[in-house]
């Protein structure tokens, strides 16, 4: 099943979902690589990755909104009681993980390294820019904030999974 139903997530919305959920705590290891100043295996081996990943990521929100968007009319139906707030919290994750590499991108042109994912040179080395240098500082408080929430969407679905052992997890395994 490719498409969404009104029972469960489809294959599509499933890849996106757990594809993007382990980049993510890739991206997230790099909160480690800070706390010890890169002295250790993740600052060694994954963090040089991130600028790379974060720009997969970009690519891959886009096409996840754009998919969520096609999807809407099929996707499971939200408990009445609680749908506005599961709508902001998604709306919140889709926000964080759209301005996530976005400030990153501006961080680094911002302040004159340019962009390279995987070896491929998007923009050069150049001048500070400071206007985007100062919305790419961004970058940092905005992980925090993704990562609590983050926190919080992992806790509500073991919620409904072990409190109330509905099917609401099930239906993005």
């Amino acid at each position: 099943m490719k498409g969404d139903t009104q029972e469960r997530y489809g294959s599509i919305s499933r890849f996106f979902h757990w594809g993007m959920g382990l980049l993510i705590i890739w991206q997230i290891l790099k909160f480690f690589d800070r706390i010890n100043d890169g002295e250790h295996w993740v600052g060694q081996t994954l963090v040089p990755w991130h600028i790379s990943i974060g720009s997969l990521l970009l690519v891959l929100v886009v096409l996840r909104i754009i998919w969520a968007a096609k999807q809407k009319n099929n996707r499971p139906v939200q408990d009445p009681a609680t749908a506005l707030l599961v709508k902001i919290g998604h709306f919140l994750l889709y926000a964080g993980m759209v301005l996530m590499p976005i400030t990153g991108a501006l961080y680094m042109i911002g302040n004159g390294y340019g962009w390279t994912p995987f070896g491929i040179q998007l923009v050069a080395k150049g001048d500070e820019i400071p206007w985007m240098a100062s919305i790419g500082s961004l970058h940092s408080p905005i992980a925090w904030l993704l990562l609590i929430m983050i926190v919080g969407h992992i806790g509500i679905a073991l919620l409904h999974h072990f409190v109330k052992k509905d099917n609401v997890l099930r239906r993005m395994i």
